[in-house]
């Protein structure tokens, strides 16, 4: 018998285990969060008799007499100042790390009451966070350091308007721990799912054995191809991806699942997969791009012609006579790696079979209606069958726009009638969703004798491994935006991406642009060198301007803003010879001719206006965005406006989370749904509308690639950047200046935010982060994958550069992917100045941040 104390309560246990299942299955604390088990994320922080602890690793045997402290344990004065300081601090993104670091910074505060910076980020040096780049996770933290010594001061007043640093509206409930994410899902009766997966790379599937599976006690069923009640095909855009490997069909990465287990408790569930024998017939794996553009290589998938999945060949003028003719040329070859995404919260579903036969998924995901659509094709159901609500999202950057564990959830609710949970360890899911491609790229640039760019020509060869995902369109941003932000007319690229038995790659922050700007970044800081002129001359001489032409023929608008940021950081780059500088554009929204819908319903309700759009938000602050577009357009105060949930049954509509798109696209289809509600308004107040509503759409319309037309509109907005990497005397990152061009900033706070996370993620991905493969396997777990921590970051400094001319959603561009684009090409800038050293892949070599072997 084990006694020990939880938030002052004695519980006495005879059994034991871990400490985290005990706290979140039998206490119901649902504040302590697994995003590991491993001990390496932190988000399962507790206090332990007053000292931060994982409460993945402790077992209950170890903790006779403790006293066990959770968010939900603290004092209400503690409550109230931790979501006022987090809040106003603009601490809190996807959240799923919050609980965890709101205890790391009690431990430290109740014995520091008044940290530095470096102590408070000593304390939380164990807490992962994916979204922040902890700056400002270090704010919150000093100032509830303040609020604990002087009292809380009183709270501000917030009009809530368009360009107001307001806290995000989901503060609350993500610092307390009660909001919920799917694993905190409890119904009456439910179950547990999980797959077996794939035992080999590549191989045929001969028989699979579920008899002795099914006989154990507590299984529900054992479920495989053969019961997929629609179509055994998925797929993002490509419907390649096998919900279960068939009986005869191949595997074709170690994450494919073969078979469905659903049980009574997950130990059960797991002792099941054991028993279930499959026979293989095990095939030679396609391990690269390389081994795959082979006339005799194996095919990966055998209903193609060969493992060619996406070829794209971008060109515009003549960029061979261009180069040929001009005064200089550098040429290089350049690598850039796989990178996993490490969202804090693995992945999740909860499905329940609904009285109408039809189901109904709550999940962690960038697109309500995609899932909605996946769904409906394994279940062979209609849309009104399918309902898909988010929950919260506890971080995506990509890698949830692919469905993982939604389609398995809803197929065995809808076959065993049970409510299910269906959730990825860590493992699995550093395995299963997909990638950052890796690419290999060789780029020409020439330029005059005043460095003025002339032509480029470049070719990418990419991994997609195993599944389509969206490596075709990733490879076309790749290819589209490899010319840089810059004004010049010759320009050829050719890409390809093929088909491995490597873990997919899809959409990862920056969507293929964060791979070739590295190389023509680097280039121009090559040529630069060569031309006399200083890394900044040279970006700001071929600086896109509004009214000037891009590589693909897009005249600019006024917003355009590249030169203003340039000009942002000049005199710090001025101020430090060897700083390294890099700029980029990304687009926002999809374009490229897509069909592109932002969908906003602004309904009224007990004297309030809900708004309700099917926009995921995956800790990027989308809804706190449209309640600040609604108080501005409406000029109603905050407690007059309620945001709900995206969801596929009372929210339009908005697409995915993905492109930098949101703030713009449903952000702009706000606005016309208040521009109805405002007419409507007239002469009357907000109590005679109740029941009413008002839909607003708006379609940023594009141009198709290849299109003739002299000027296509590729996108319909740009967002531009140019960042600037400082090093200290010992060769460490110890600045980084990023100004970046938004149009108008709706919640300075949160770009801030979104700013400080993308520039330490691609300070991972540039220095430290590796997804090491031996044979098709991933060897990493989460603690080994090298992402940044808080005590080992460099400061961040963000400019917000402000500036008119687009006429949509209040002249708001987009922001989430743009941020983490140029970081690699100024810190490899800066190690060239730093060494003369010119490294051409990543992680970048022989730095103080070489990882050994």
């Amino acid at each position: 018998m084990y006694r020990f104390y939880v938030n002052g309560k004695e519980y006495q246990e005879e059994g034991d285990g871990k400490l985290l299942p005990f706290l979140r299955n039998v206490c119901k604390l649902k504040s302590v969060k697994d995003g590991c088990s491993e001990g390496a994320c932190g988000t399962c922080h507790v206090l332990i008799d007053g000292k931060p602890m994982k409460a993945c690793v402790p077992r209950l045997s170890k903790l006779e007499g403790k006293h066990i402290l959770t968010v939900e344990g603290l004092s209400e004065q503690e409550k109230e100042i931790y979501v006022r300081a987090f809040g106003e601090a603009g601490a809190v993104q996807c959240g799923f790390c919050i609980p965890g670091m709101i205890i790391s910074a009690k431990g430290l505060l109740d014995k520091n009451p008044d940290p530095s910076r470096a102590d408070a980020a000593d304390a939380i040096k164990n807490n992962i966070c994916r979204c922040t780049g902890y700056k400002k996770i270090i704010d919150g933290i000093l100032l509830a350091g303040k609020y604990l010594r002087e009292g809380l001061p009183a709270t501000p007043s917030y009009t809530w308007k368009m360009g107001e640093r307001v806290p995000r509206i989901d503060v609350q409930e993500k610092v307390l721990g009660t909001g919920k994410y799917p694993d905190d899902l409890e119904f009456e009766g439910m179950i547990y799912g999980s797959a077996l997966r794939a035992a080999y790379p590549r191989a045929r599937v001969l028989a699979i054995h579920t008899e002795e599976a099914k006989a154990l006690p507590g299984v529900i069923d054992v479920y495989t191809a053969e019961d997929v009640p629609g179509n055994v095909k998925t797929g993002h855009l490509k419907k390649d991806w096998d919900t279960l490997v068939p009986v005869g069909r191949l595997v074709h990465y170690l994450g494919d699942a073969v078979a469905l287990v659903a049980a009574r408790t997950p130990e059960i569930l797991e002792e099941a997969k054991k028993l279930i024998r499959v026979e293989y017939e095990e095939l030679p794996m396609v391990k690269d791009p390389y081994q795959a553009m082979r006339p005799e290589a194996p095919k990966v998938h055998e209903s193609e012609k060969d493992n060619l999945m996406a070829h794209w060949h971008v060109h515009r003028g003549n960029a061979d006579q261009a180069i040929a003719q001009s005064a200089y040329v550098v040429k290089d070859s350049f690598q850039t790696p796989w990178t996993e995404h490490a969202f804090l919260e693995p992945e999740c579903a909860v499905a329940v079979k609904d009285e109408d036969g039809g189901v109904t998924v709550y999940s962690t995901d960038q697109g309500v209606y995609d899932t909605q659509q996946e769904c409906m094709t394994v279940l062979g159901l209609p849309a009104e069958k399918v309902r898909v609500r988010n929950m919260l999202v506890g971080g995506g950057f990509g890698g949830k726009e692919d469905v993982t564990v939604q389609h398995h959830a809803a197929m065995i609710a809808y076959l065993s009638g049970y409510p299910v949970k269906v959730k990825l360890t860590r493992a699995e899911s550093i395995l299963i969703h997909p990638k950052r491609h890796p690419m290999d790229m060789e780029f020409t640039l020439g330029c005059d004798e005043n460095g003025i760019i002339q032509g480029v020509k470049a070719s990418v060869i990419a991994d997609t491994g195993a599944y389509a995902s969206l490596g075709g369109p990733v490879l076309q941003r790749a290819c589209t935006h490899a010319s840089g932000p810059y004004n010049y007319q010759n320009f050829d690229i050719d890409g390809k991406a093929y088909y491995t038995n490597n873990p997919p790659a899809g959409a990862f922050r920056g969507f293929g642009v964060t791979q070739t700007c590295f190389a023509i970044e680097m280039l121009l800081t090559k040529m630069a060198e060569k031309v006399g002129i200083s890394d900044w001359e040279i970006r700001y001489r071929n600086g896109i301007r509004p009214g000037q032409e891009l590589p693909n023929g897009q005249i600019v608008d006024a917003s355009t803003g590249l030169c203003e940021t340039l000009e942002a950081v000049k005199k710090v780059f001025d101020e430090h010879p060897g700083a390294g500088i890099a700029c980029a554009m990304k687009n926002a929204g999809v374009g490229v001719g897509l069909p592109d819908w932002g969908r906003c319903r602004l309904f009224v309700k007990n004297g309030r206006v809900e708004i309700h759009a099917g926009a995921s938000c995956i800790g990027q602050g989308v809804g706190t965005v449209l309640v600040q577009l609604v108080s501005e357009h409406l000029g109603l105060p905050r407690e007059k406006i309620c945001y709900s949930g995206s969801d596929t049954y009372s929210a339009p509509d908005s697409g995915t989370t993905s492109g930098s798109r949101q703030t713009l696209v449903t952000g702009e289809a706000c606005i016309r749904a208040c521009e109805k509600m405002k007419k409507a308004l007239e002469g009357t107040d907000l109590s005679n509308l109740e029941g009413s509503e008002y839909i607003g759409e708006y379609l940023a319309k594009t141009d198709p690639m290849g299109s003739d037309l002299k000027n296509p509109v590729s996108h319909v907005a740009y967002g531009y950047a140019t960042q600037v990497c400082i090093l200290n005397e010992d060769g460490m990152v110890e600045k980084i200046v990023a100004a970046h061009d938004v149009g108008k900033a709706v919640n300075p706070l949160s770009v801030e935010g979104q700013i400080e996370g993308g520039v330490i993620m691609s300070y991972g991905f540039a220095l430290t982060e590796k997804y090491p493969l031996t044979d098709c396997k991933p060897t990493a777990r989460y603690g080994t994958l090298g992402l940044p921590k808080a005590n080992k970051i460099p400061l961040v400094e963000s400019i917000i550069v402000e500036k008119k001319g687009l006429n949509v959603a209040g002249g708001a561009i987009g922001i989430g992917e743009i941020t983490s684009i140029p970081t690699a090409p100024a810190i490899a800038a800066a190690y060239y100045h730093y060494d003369g050293k010119f490294r051409t892949s990543l992680p970048l070599s022989d730095t103080p941040y070489e990882r050994k072997k």
